[in-house]
């Protein structure tokens, strides 16, 4: 592939709702540019851009790829991009990179969950957008329907620009409202014809109607729009062309992407109506690539052959190949190879990469996705990519020992490629807890993991990091004595025991007259906190107590550090359960945003999970319910809020605090501990 200048270039991110057709879309694309010589299909596992094992099978991306098309003399980097909200991290990173977006509408179902998503993170970017109504060969596909549910959801500023001939099996081809023409689709082939009689009448409302958008998208033309002067068509294109680059108009056509038609308009328009990289705010009139070289990471694979790609979208400067760039965020020379023009699993090569173009390269050290390359002390740091924080956690082990130390390097890999995983060992349980975006996403990320690292681990609801505590004071006394020939052991100790509710332990001693010698008080301590960490009830580790050793005795040839620390952990065993102990659970803060409409269902689950509601707060149509929740009631929470607000809620949650376990829930906690002790004994 050649190298195209910034203003040859176009950086598009096809989005949309899990099964609206971006993938049959884009290699459509593909076919129509001649890139690829049949159309490949999604339900056959043939597609350019779905090529992953996972994606074949489950037939649904699972991750963004890139497909640039050499369309006109221009380059369009398209983004394929998943459609399913577990993969929310892969849209995020794309449009990143992009400029404009596709978004993907199914002509049969309208407007779908991820569709309104998408959309309000475009508007809150104010990224230009065009809209595809894809799917009108299908049964009970409304193209009509469909644009009057857009206007009504998103606003009078969708305004149609073609029209389709026909419907359902008959849909043929479309009508450009603008150009006043229609064309059909065999093939490749268009046939370019007069608009049908009985689409006349529709083709002029429409027409009025993108009158009316592209005036608005320029005040000269608003004014004679406004005088009753109409526009002429070269007046239309401008003002439409203006009010697409602005986000203010957005176009929407129609197709087929199975049936190859209605495609190549579109492919037009993104050249004709969507911005170059050098048209976009705060780059206008510039010559981008005589700029210091910046540009940012937005995507890394990890490949267990070809080692991490990282794909780059270069915002300013030249990038050459064999080259040495500047890592600005970890301050670190890279050096690298080729630079990689990658079209789904295919790769090409290119020796240099003007701004705006989007390229790969190959084993670079310490970059991950997010960093800024560049020049040193002449680039600034860039915005990396926004991810949302994963919430559905399992615990991972893996199925053989023999691969128990394959688990970790295995895992460390994956999140060098997906940044909306997290990957905690934790102490207390002495589990390893992967956390994602949903259970989806985690059958995913552990079937890759099979197959790129071939490490296979079985999982479980994580454990709740219980701890336990006292509730009241107590004293006891623990005497070690032992004799068995020659020297023997002897330790005494008396302690008292005392609730700490703002500190985790503190260890006191009153000794008075020598009773127990200083030298001996660190052993009592060390037998003591060995003793805490595992408590009396269930075998949790003990918190917030204080112990103080008040006296005791010892003996001149048989006392010992190790006789003094057995007397210290037998006499806490059993002197705290003297104290009132209590089990404690982790409690956390819980952030929930939902659409009015959930509301109730949503604070109704939450109290039956023994949640307590502190506030709500409006956000638009959006209310965030605030919340303190048990995290044993939370592990599976992601997908039960997905079920209750039908995908359409998110949720935040971090620690808070420690707080006693209702008596009936900790009875049963308890009863399984000791079951569980007796199984492993």
């Amino acid at each position: 592939m050649r190298t195209y200048t910034s203003s040859k270039i176009r950086n598009v991110g096809i989005l949309a709702h899990g099964g609206a057709g971006k993938t049959s879309l884009t290699e459509a694309v593909l076919y129509d540019a001649g890139h690829v010589n049949r159309l490949g299909k999604v339900d056959e596992g043939t597609t350019t851009t779905d090529y992953l094992p996972e994606e074949i099978k489950r037939k649904v991306t699972v991750s963004t790829t890139l497909a640039p098309v050499e369309w006109r003399d221009h380059k369009i980097n398209i983004l394929d991009t998943p459609g399913y909200a577990d993969f929310i991290g892969e849209v995020r990173s794309a449009v990143r990179a992009v400029d404009s977006i596709v978004l993907v509408v199914d002509g049969v179902a309208g407007i779908e969950v991820q569709t309104e998503v998408h959309w309000e993170a475009a508007e809150e970017a104010n990224i230009p957008r065009m809209i595809f109504v894809n799917k009108l060969d299908r049964e009970n596909s409304n193209y009509d329907r469909v644009v009057k549910d857009l206007r009504a959801r998103f606003g009078n500023h969708v305004v149609p620009l073609m029209l389709p001939i026909g419907s359902e099996e008959n849909f043929s081809g479309v009508v450009n409202i603008l150009r006043h023409k229609a064309f059909q689709f065999e093939g490749i082939k268009v046939k370019e014809m007069e608009v049908p009689a009985d689409l006349q009448p529709e083709a002029d409302k429409y027409h009025e109607m993108l009158m009316e958008a592209a005036a608005e998208g320029d005040d000269e033309l608003l004014m004679k729009y406004l005088d009753g002067e109409p526009l002429t068509d070269e007046e239309i294109y401008h003002g439409l062309k203006n009010g697409v680059r602005a986000a203010k108009i957005i176009p929407v056509f129609c197709g087929s992407a199975l049936k190859n038609i209605g495609i190549q308009p579109m492919l037009d328009a993104i050249i004709d109506l969507y911005p170059s990289p050098v048209d976009m705010p705060g780059a206008e009139n510039q010559d981008l690539s005589k700029e210091p070289l910046s540009a940012v990471v937005f995507k890394t694979l990890a490949d267990p052959f070809v080692g991490k790609l990282s794909f780059i979208r270069i915002v300013s400067g030249v990038l050459k190949s064999d080259a040495t760039v500047y890592n600005v965020t970890k301050e670190k020379e890279e050096r690298f190879g080729s630079l990689l023009v990658m079209r789904g699993k295919t790769q090409d090569t290119v020796t240099e990469a003007q701004a705006g173009d989007i390229v790969a390269i190959a084993k670079l050290a310490v970059t991950v996705t997010g960093d800024t390359l560049g020049v040193k002390d002449k680039t600034k740091l860039l915005e990396g990519v926004s991810f949302p924080n994963p919430t559905f956690s399992v615990s991972v082990e893996a199925k053989s020992r023999n691969d128990e130390d394959k688990v970790g390097n295995a895992l460390h890999r994956l999140l060098e490629e997906d940044p909306t995983l997290r990957v905690e060992k934790n102490t207390e349980t002495k589990q390893t807890i992967l956390t994602g975006m949903g259970e989806q996403h985690l059958d995913i990320t552990l079937e890759r993991m099979q197959r790129k690292f071939g490490v296979e681990v079985t999982t479980h609801t994580p454990r709740v990091p219980f701890r336990e505590t006292v509730r009241g004071t107590a004293e006891y006394e623990y005497k070690h004595k032992k004799q068995s020939g020659g020297h023997g052991q002897y330790g005494h100790v008396k302690l008292r025991f005392e609730p700490l509710p703002d500190n985790e332990f503190e260890f006191a001693e009153t000794i008075f007259g020598g009773s127990v010698p200083k030298n001996y008080h660190p052993a009592v301590e060390k037998g003591v906190r060995e003793a805490m960490a595992e408590g009396v009830l269930a075998g949790y580790p003990m918190t917030n107590i204080k112990v103080t050793l008040y006296d005791g005795s010892y003996h001149d040839v048989d006392s010992s550090e190790m006789s003094f620390k057995i007397a210290a952990n037998m006499c806490f065993k059993k002197g705290v359960e003297k104290a009132k102990p209590v089990l404690m659970e982790p409690v956390m803060a819980v952030e929930v945003h939902v659409p009015d409409q959930f509301m109730g269902d949503i604070i109704s689950d939450l109290n039956s999970k023994r949640g307590r509601i502190l506030g709500m707060e409006p956000k638009g149509k959006w209310q965030t319910v605030k919340a303190t929740v048990p995290l044993a009631e939370m592990y599976r929470y992601a997908i039960d809020l997905k079920s209750i607000t039908q995908g359409r809620g998110y949720f935040t949650m971090e620690f808070m605090q420690y707080e006693d376990v209702p008596q009936m829930t900790a009875k049963e906690i308890i009863e399984q501990a000791a079951k569980d002790k007796e199984k492993e004994e």
